[in-house]
C-alpha cells in the first residue's frame, strides 16, 4: 500500500487538529498498514506415501507455513487435504480447486504434456523404493518368472513407470507387451501390497509393502536394483545382490528408475500470491532439515497412524529418502531430468503422444525459479554451490533450477 507523503509541518498540523478535536491520532493508513492480508490456500498431500508425509505433518504440527506467510502480511488459513494417490489431486487442480499437490514424475509429465497451467515448485520426496512382491511360497521368485503373469499395479502412476523400467531392463523387451503380462490396476498402496486375489504379483512401495510383511506379503526385487527375501534366480538367492541389468539404466546409481516427487502450484496462485509460495518453499525447506536432525525412526513416527510401521521399521523408509540423504529440497537439473526421462519412456509405452521437450520441462520452472531462489537466500543459502554437483553421492543432482540457464543441452 502507498502510504501518502506530506511535508512535516502540514503532517504536525493534520495530527495536531485531530488530537484538538479529540479524534484518533492514529491515520488509517498506517493502521491499514498493520492489518494481515487474510487468505485461504489449499494442499494436497499423500500421507501413505514417503518423505512427503513426515515432512508436511511437521509442516501441520508446527505451523510452519502460516509463520513464514506472516512475515510477508499474510493471515493464512491452509486447507490440507489427504489423498491416495496424485490422480485425484491433478483432477481437483484442472477443476481449480487445489492450489498445491504433491505429484510423481508421471502425473507431473501427462500435467505438462496436457497443457495443464501448473509449475513445478520443490523435490516433495524421491528416490522411493518400489517393489514387486507377491505372496509367501508362490513359485514367483525372480522378474523372468513374470511372463504371462497378471501383476497388479497403480496404472498411471509412479509404480507403473518404476515397474515397467524393471522389467524392459531385466526382461531385455523394448516393449513391455512382448512380456505377456496382464497389468491390472490397484487403487491404493496398501492393497497392492496385499497382493489380493485375481493377481500373480504387484508392484508397490515400500511402506505399504514393510506394513503387509506381516500377512505374508514378500518381495522378490526392488526399483533400486537389487534382490529382495524372496528371490531366487541368476543374482544369487535372498536380499541384498545387485540384479546386473541395472547398470544398463540411465539413472544409475539411482536404479532402474529416477524417481523423484515434486510439490506442484497452481499457476494462478504463483501469479496472485507469489510471497505465500515463497512462505511454503521456505517452510518445507525448514521441516526437512529439521528432521534430518532427527533420529529416523522418531520421524516415522510422526505418521505413525498412516505408515503402521513401528520406529524400526519406520526408519528404513526415511533412511531410503532423497530428502533426508541430502537435508536440502531445492530442485537441481537431474531432478528436474527425471520428468523429461519419464516422458521418453511413457511415449514409448503409447501413454502420451510424445516426449516432452527439455524446454518444456525448464518452462514449467519458469515461474517458480526466482521464487525458490527467494526462499534459499533468505533461510542463508543453504547448502553451499558444491553440495548441488556431488558425484560421490548415491542421487543424481546437479546445478539447482535457478542456474537452469547453464543447465545442458538435452534437446
Amino acid at each position: 500500500m502507498n502510504t501518502p507523503q506530506f511535508p512535516t509541518s502540514r503532517r504536525g498540523l493534520l495530527i495536531g487538529g485531530a488530537a484538538a478535536a479529540g479524534l484518533s491520532v492514529a491515520p488509517a493508513f498506517v493502521r491499514a498498514q498493520n492489518a494481515r492480508r487474510a487468505l485461504k490456500v489449499s494442499i494436497g498431500r499423500i500421507p501413505w506415501a514417503a518423505g512427503n508425509s513426515p515432512m508436511s505433518q511437521y509442516m501441520i504440527n508446527n505451523k510452519l507455513m502460516e509463520k513464514r506467510a506472516a512475515e510477508f502480511g499474510y493471515d493464512l488459513t491452509i486447507d490440507w487435504r489427504e489423498y491416495p494417490t496424485a490422480l485425484p489431486m491433478v483432477e481437483a487442480m484442472v477443476g481449480n480447486n487445489l492450489d498445491i499437490g504433491m505429484w510423481g514424475n508421471t502425473p507431473i509429465t501427462r500435467g505438462i504434456s496436457s497443457g495443464l497451467p501448473i509449475s513445478l515448485l520443490c523435490v516433495g520426496e524421491g528416490h522411493l523404493r518400489f517393489l514387486i512382491t507377491t505372496r509367501k511360497g508362490s513359485p514367483i521368485r525372480n522378474l523372468q518368472d513374470l511372463r504371462g503373469k497378471t501383476v497388479g499395479v497403480s496404472l498411471g502412476g509412479d509404480p507403473q513407470s518404476a515397474l515397467f523400467q524393471m522389467l524392459m531392463f531385466e526382461l531385455g523387451v523394448q516393449d513391455i507387451k512382448d512380456t505377456g503380462i496382464k497389468f491390472v490396476n490397484m487403487p491404493t498402496h496398501a492393497q497392492a501390497a496385499s497382493v489380493p486375489t485375481g493377481v500373480d504379483a504387484t508392484c508397490t512401495i515400500y511402506p505399504a509393502y514393510l506394513a503387509a510383511q506381516a500377512s505374508g506379503t514378500v518381495a522378490i526385487a526392488n526399483s533400486f536394483g537389487f534382490t529382495e527375501e524372496h528371490y531366487d534366480g541368476p543374482a544369487g538367492k535372498g536380499a541384498g545382490h545387485m540384479l546386473a541389468s541395472v547398470k544398463k539404466s540411465p539413472f544409475f546409481p539411482d536404479g532402474y528408475y529416477l524417481h523423484r516427487s515434486f510439490w506442484i502450484g497452481r499457476n494462478g496462485l504463483i501469479d496472485q500470491h507469489p510471497q505465500v509460495v515463497v512462505a511454503f518453499l521456505m517452510a518445507q525447506q525448514e521441516a526437512v532439515a529439521a528432521l534430518t536432525a532427527m533420529d529416523a525412526g522418531a520421524v516415522s513416527q510422526l505418521v505413525k497412524d498412516y505408515w503402521k510401521l513401528d520406529a524400526a521399521q519406520g526408519a528404513k523408509v526415511v533412511k531410503d529418502d532423497v530428502l533426508f540423504s541430502r537435508g536440502w529440497s531445492w530442485p537441481t537439473e537431474n531432478d528436474a531430468r527425471a520428468v523429461l526421462e519419464t516422458s521418453k519412456f511413457m511415449a514409448g509405452n503409447k501413454v502420451i503422444d510424445k516426449p516432452l521437450q527439455w524446454s518444456q520441462v525448464k518452462d514449467a520452472f519458469s515461474r517458480s525459479a526466482p521464487l525458490i531462489r527467494q526462499a534459499y537466500e533468505r533461510l542463508g543459502a543453504k547448502p553451499g554451490n558444491a553440495e548441488f554437483t556431488r558425484t560421490d553421492v548415491a542421487d543424481l543432482r546437479g546445478r539447482p533450477v535457478w542456474e537452469m540457464d547453464k543447465w545442458s543441452d538435452r534437446s
